[in-house]
């Protein structure tokens, strides 16, 4: 017979126990210390409190873990006692953790008897956390801190640190789940759920999960006005809202620790992550424009004569990208001279071309390479517990891991990448493989145990590419395109996409609430591999006639005769994406590769991309001031819209843009609901909807369904074919039926000057009852206002 967990935790609470003293400390922080527990309250704002909880007292007084960057702040926070429980409050929250009482004998006799065999390892534990005018937010039922054990299957992660390594215990939380509590974020799971309610989260790094690889950010939004942080990297496995209850459990650690984040909107709890892990930093300008990649460019020649395709065609792009095989070999940090003659040439007429160069640069080395040896004798890779560097033998021959952990080898890392490959010219980096590829779980970092540290690699990793950047190249932004992600990995310059993705219809249906819960994880700059990374089909035929001929595509698409439907479909949707980049092991991989009547299509979108530049680098600005995604699922804009809570196929992007992605072959129309207490536009033909009700809308091949919320304002920029040329401002767009405000900003591009407030700030706000545009700040365009700005509908 399997034991009733509730039936332990009431147990527990009847063991005899003597009354809890509260410690006599002043803040930052509340402890309380409890009959086998100690519970700790500490402040980080008025409406941010970490609560943890440990059977060692030291554990619980411990810091946070790594991705916290704040300090404790209990300014407006105050301890008080009742009868019922210890409280501390502040203007924004009221914590309340009940009292121990005395032993009562169990309700029921058949509870004694279990208790006979069976108990839980901690102490019971009620925690509620309420708003002022008494609304609950997060309500803790029970934790638990259980030596691992054979009953449980979790003996064997013993066998995972070394006996000068600190205890582990399986930790886990309960929390209350009401029916009507939704759930987003917590990095990147890509089975195709927006809401994680009833869906089990596996948080951690996996390559070879089921649907497409994933990544864990702790990090959940919630349509209750909260959002909690989960301060444990080891492998963690959520469970929302089963049996009216959401438990959290990680397999290695010695305390529950979690911040709770209290917030009237999603932007309100969005300024409180980035107070705790780290602002989302401007990326280089050209970043938010198009970045160009296939797997792989061979040759600098190729290369070249790709950027050449883009100019002579006048199409605007701005980064080109170099993937992997470049080198003699993994780990050489050189250019084959057979390819790669002279690349600091190539960067050269790059540049000049108004291009700039990301490289790809993965964190393996072969005993063959040059480095091997020398960082094999310093301990400087992942390894055994004898030292042995991790590798991933029979299989897997590409080597073994720097381990970036520590700061020699990741001070090592960045000097070696700076010197021998950014010295050339190129701009940014690829940092792939950042799981790590080769799990880290029974293996060592040089912080600990990989067991108990399974998720931080993508941190230190990009960390110590962004510090360098920072150090020894000062005058210009770091971009870091990473494969994972960890809590606090925004704050180090980074895009993250969704990896080595398939090229199928499913795939791109399950892209859009894939990269809606990274972005609510709190990492803005998501992107996908537009059109799928994995390789084609030799044959693939499609249920309904294809919507664009392949018949002229034949040498790239091969026998797969929907494909330039699908890329054409994927593309108008990544046109809308934070990052707009395109990447597939294709033969050829540009707009024009995918015949004449998928090109013209192609060029639309991309030309789009660039006319929303002023709103979308905005958009960047806002979301380094704030902390807040900019591509956001329905539900964080619209809480109080029953109907948008598992919307899995419609976003907002920014403000003012519902985009809702055709995703079904062959579709050439699909509904779209448009949310509650608002009108809506449709960006094509201006006509004007009214909120709460779903229509169909016309999706020829030619067109995305795209709304824009009345009380928009949207800034467009005139034709450019890059982000360096200047970009006037062509038009400003009002979408009239509420009052809107929009904040115009423009800058270098390229420095950090921005957190030292350069740059042009332009307030725009329209005052709905006057039918007038007003705006104050930078003067942003030269032409009067009766030529720039143009009324939807008018």
């Amino acid at each position: 017979m399997r034991r009733p967990l509730a039936v332990v935790a009431l147990v527990a609470a009847f063991t005899p126990t003597v009354v809890c003293s509260r410690a006599q400390n002043p803040p930052p922080r509340l402890e309380l210390n409890r009959t086998g527990e100690t519970i700790v309250l500490e402040p980080y704002a008025p409406n941010i409190l970490r609560v943890t909880l440990s059977l060692q007292r030291e554990s619980a007084l411990a810091t946070p873990g790594y991705g916290v960057v704040a300090a404790p702040d209990a300014a407006g926070w105050s301890a008080s006692r009742t009868a019922q429980a210890d409280v501390y409050s502040s203007p924004r929250m009221v914590v309340s953790v009940d009292r121990e009482r005395p032993a009562e004998p169990p309700p029921l006799h058949t509870m004694a008897d279990i208790a006979k065999y069976f108990n839980g390892s901690t102490p019971n534990t009620h925690i509620t956390i309420r708003t002022p005018d008494g609304r609950r937010l997060l309500e803790l039922t029970g934790w638990a801190q259980d030596e691992l054990n054979f009953k449980s299957g979790t003996a064997g992660v013993e066998h995972d640190r070394r006996p000068t390594d600190t205890q582990f215990y399986t930790v886990s939380a309960t929390f209350a789940s009401p029916a009507d509590e939704h759930y987003y974020g917590l990095g990147q799971n890509q089975e195709g759920f927006l809401d994680h309610r009833g869906h089990p989260v596996h948080c951690w790094a996996d390559y070879t999960a089921p649907a497409a690889p994933s990544f864990c950010v702790p990090f959940l939004t919630t349509n209750k006005g909260y959002g909690l942080l989960w301060d444990n990297p080891s492998k963690t496995t959520i469970e929302p809202g089963f049996n009216e209850q959401t438990r959290w459990v990680s397999e290695a650690g010695n305390r529950v620790s979690f911040f709770v984040i209290a917030g009237a909107t999603a932007d309100e709890i969005y300024v409180g992550y980035r107070l705790l892990t780290g602002p989302t930093h401007m990326l280089p300008k050209a970043a938010y424009g198009y970045i160009q990649c296939k797997q792989r460019y061979a040759s600098q020649q190729e290369l070249l004569s790709v950027a050449k395709g883009y100019r002579d065609r006048h199409l605007p792009a701005d980064v080109l990208v170099v993937d992997w095989f470049y080198y003699t070999k993994m780990g050489q940090m050189d250019f084959d001279p057979r390819f790669w003659p002279d690349p600091s040439a190539m960067n050269k007429q790059l540049h000049d071309m108004g291009f700039e160069t990301m490289i790809s640069v993965w964190p393996r080395f072969v005993a063959e390479d040059r480095f091997y040896a020398e960082l094999r004798e310093k301990g400087w890779f992942i390894h055994l517990a004898d030292g042995t560097p991790l590798n991933g033998l029979p299989y897997d021959r590409a080597g073994s891991d720097i381990d970036t952990t520590n700061p020699d080898a990741a001070h090592w890392y960045w000097k070696t990448i700076h010197d021998n490959i950014l010295s050339k010219g190129f701009d940014s980096i690829w940092a792939d493989e950042t799981e790590p590829d080769l799990p880290p779980g029974g293996a060592y970092f040089h912080i600990g145990p990989g067991t108990e540290f399974f998720n931080v690699y993508p941190l230190f990793h990009t960390a110590a590419l962004y510090d360098g950047f920072r150090k020894d190249e000062p005058d210009r932004r770091a971009l870091i395109l990473s494969r994972d992600a960890f809590t606090g990995v925004q704050r180090n310059g980074t895009i993250v996409w969704s990896s080595d993705i398939y090229p199928t219809w499913d795939t791109l249906k399950r892209q859009i609430p894939t990269g809606l819960n990274v972005a609510a994880s709190g990492i803005a700059y998501w992107s996908n591999d537009t059109g799928g990374w994995q390789y084609l089909p030799a044959v693939h035929h499609p249920d309904h006639p294809p919507l664009l001929d392949p018949s002229d595509a034949r040498d790239n698409v091969a026998g797969y005769d929907d494909y330039p439907e699908l890329y054409t479909r994927w593309f108008q949707y990544a046109t809308f994406l934070p990052i707009f980049r395109t990447h597939g092991s294709r033969l050829a991989n540009e707009v024009w590769s995918y015949g004449k009547q998928a090109e013209p299509i192609l060029e639309k979108y991309l030309r789009l991309r660039y006319e929303l530049m002023p709103y979308i680098y905005s958009l960047g600005y806002q979301t380094w001031l704030s902390g807040a995604p900019f591509m956001r699922a329905l539900p964080l804009d619209f809480p109080n819209d029953p109907k948008v809570a598992d919307l899995r196929d419609e976003y907002m992007f920014g403000p003012a843009f519902l985009v809702a992605p055709v995703t079904d072959q062959g579709a050439t129309s699909r509904e779209v609901y448009l949310p509650a207490g608002t009108d809506w536009y449709n960006f094509w033909t201006n006509e004007r909807v009214k909120g709460g009700r779903t229509i169909t809308v016309a999706a020829p091949i030619d067109t995305i369904p795209l709304f824009v919320r009345a009380g928009s304002i949207i800034p467009l920029g005139a034709p450019v074919e890059n982000t360096h040329q200047v970009q006037a401002i062509a038009q400003v767009r009002v979408y009239p039926g509420a009052d809107g405000s929009f904040t115009l900003f423009s800058d270098d591009g390229t420095t950090y000057d921005y957190e030292k407030g350069a740059g042009s700030v332009t307030r725009l706000h329209w005052d709905d009852a006057k039918q007038m545009l007003t705006h104050d700040g930078a003067t942003s365009w030269s032409e009067a206002d009766s030529r720039i700005v143009k009324i939807a509908g008018d």
